[in-house]
């Protein structure tokens, strides 16, 4: 008994000392890395380049291989962050910058001092290659399209839209070189798809825009919002009267029926709205021939609440009286 208990004392003495070996490892290492980060240093980063306030009408041409190396000398703390990013440096075209027939010229006695404001005070910049860059660049052209919905749209029974689906907004600009710019006719809408439709209808939605041209062109917008009001639809009839227009003076005529139904398509809300008088029916004496013993109605105006207007009969009988 003594034994094991003597045991378990002496195991527990050596974890502690493992423990505390441990700890004093680790702070040792911590008190290390702190120490090297805190040593000033000189290294040179590759910083790709941004570029920014390009003017509307020129097109930058892509060049992945313009690079700046840019020597700085500083704590290994503010060092450590270009390590585990791609870094990047600002270049501003609107100003410091000189522009050529065919180039934009940037270089680093022009534009140091922008350059500089980019990085920490406590970062210095000792050296940067090269110290000029010159960037290509063409006129760009500037178009506006129309944007087509790509849709599939059903609703719930009785149900309909109450005016036109509108786009907002229903065209963009688009801004590239003018070989590509004038390709475009209109953009279109990925495919929007809503089913049982019985509420106003209110939606953003992305364009397809042409990904193998996006490098070189930009498009002032990539979405735009659907908007439609939706109602109840119901059906209705009325009965108008059938006037003859440009019959000779020299005769005299008599056509049956007088009045004539007409059934249409409207919505609840505009039901009430729409009398007889919204319609007019017409029958045209000019348009029949010598043999022909009928007249055919048609419908010259009609309100705009209504839709698929019919009439009862397509033909009204009639006879020449001496």
């Amino acid at each position: 008994m003594f034994r094991k208990l003597k045991s378990k004392i002496v195991a527990s003495i050596k974890n502690k000392k493992i423990n505390v070996f441990l700890l004093f490892l680790i702070l040792s290492f911590i008190v290390l890395v702190v120490l090297k980060l805190s040593t000033i240093y000189t290294n040179t980063i590759v910083f790709n380049i941004n570029k920014t306030n390009v003017p509307e009408r020129y097109l930058v041409l892509n060049d992945s291989s313009q690079t700046l190396k840019v020597t700085l000398r500083t704590s290994g703390f503010n060092l450590l962050k270009y390590y585990f990013e791609k870094p990047k440096i600002n270049i501003d075209f609107s100003q410091n910058i000189e522009v050529s027939k065919d180039f934009y010229i940037w270089n680093t006695y022009q534009g140091f001092s922008d350059l500089n404001t980019q990085f920490n005070k406590d970062i210095e910049i000792v050296s940067i290659i090269p110290d000029t860059l010159k960037f290509r660049y063409d006129i760009n052209a500037i178009k506006k399209v129309p944007i087509k919905l790509n849709s599939k749209l059903s609703f719930s029974l009785g149900f309909d839209l109450l005016d036109s689906i509108r786009l907002e907004p229903d065209s963009i600009k688009i801004i590239g070189p003018k070989i590509l710019v004038s390709e475009l006719n209109y953009i279109e809408t990925d495919i929007f798809i809503l089913n049982d439709i019985k509420t106003n209808i209110d939606k953003s939605i992305s364009l397809n825009l042409p990904t193998n041209k996006n490098k070189n062109l930009n498009f002032s917008e990539d979405h735009i919002k659907i908007k439609a009001e939706v109602d109840k639809f119901t059906e209705g009839h009325l009965k108008i009267p059938v006037t003859v227009i440009n019959i000779p003076d020299s005769l005299k005529i008599k056509y049956f029926p007088k009045k004539l139904y007409v059934t249409y398509y409207t919505s609840l809300s505009n039901y009430n709205q729409i009398k007889a008088n919204d319609f007019v029916i017409t029958c045209d004496y000019n348009n029949i021939d010598s043999t022909s013993e009928f007249l055919k109605p048609q419908i010259v105006k009609q309100p705009k609440e209504a839709r698929n207007v019919k009439l009862s009969q397509e033909q009204i009988e009639f006879i020449i009286i001496e």
